[in-house]
């Protein structure tokens, strides 16, 4: 398995991530094991889980799974999503991030995590408080580096800008949905990416499944 640097950061990820957005959910734990050894004998060593992802669930399964291996792994999780019905579960507020990350590291039983995303966007807070926040975050070393998920070109470039003006580190990733049947990012995320120095690492590159080779043309899927 190939290597590569994360953007303009320092970080050394493998080409392949291992994404368990289904962990916990249609994925038991001993499935769950098997395809994290399997990845790990293949050398990957680049895991990808979300505090969203099966409420919770996929980042403390994710934790136990990798725990006696955590510095061989990179672990992203990420922060925006709705988690409980209160107004402030959720979004990009220096209130939510706060509380959301610990709950992270809680379930993960990790110190930090490498990779922080901005799952999606929250218009309602501005981006300062966001980016102010994650820069406190990386100082108390909680997280070692942050990205965006799901984000225009043009609110990156605005992050990039108000990042640069609190003296914030840059994000280092970004991840958009992008496959063979979705190229929309190509037009003006991918460019972007590549102005700011930001990597770029899809979720769904195989389409959700439809371009895996499982369902026959013509035929009902099950």
């Amino acid at each position: 398995m190939k290597t590569r640097r994360l953007g303009k950061s320092g970080l050394k990820v493998s080409r392949l991530c291992l994404g368990t957005m289904m962990f916990a959910d249609r994925t038991g734990e001993t499935e769950a094991r098997e395809i994290v050894a399997i990845a790990r004998d293949a050398g990957l060593n680049f895991i990808d889980t979300a505090d969203v992802y099966s409420l919770g669930e996929s980042e403390r399964m994710t934790g136990a799974l990798i725990g006696p291996q955590r510095n061989d792994w990179v672990v992203a999780t990420k922060v925006a999503n709705p988690i409980g019905k209160a107004p402030n579960d959720r979004g990009l507020s220096r209130h939510w991030i706060m509380r959301a990350i610990d709950a992270s590291l809680t379930r993960l039983a990790m110190d930090h995590v490498d990779i922080y995303y901005l799952h999606k966007e929250d218009v309602g807070t501005p981006l300062a408080e966001t980016v102010q926040t994650i820069g406190d975050l990386i100082r108390a070393g909680k997280i070692r580096y942050w990205g965006v998920s799901n984000y225009r070109a043009w609110r990156i470039a605005e992050i990039v800008h108000v990042a640069d003006l609190c003296g914030v580190a840059r994000p280092i990733v970004c991840q958009p949905y992008y496959n063979a049947l979705n190229r929309m990012p190509e037009i003006e995320v991918l460019p972007a990416c590549r102005e700011y120095g930001i990597g770029v690492a899809p979720y769904s590159p195989i389409a959700r499944g439809v371009l895996s080779g499982k369902y026959a043309p013509g035929a009902k899927p099950p």
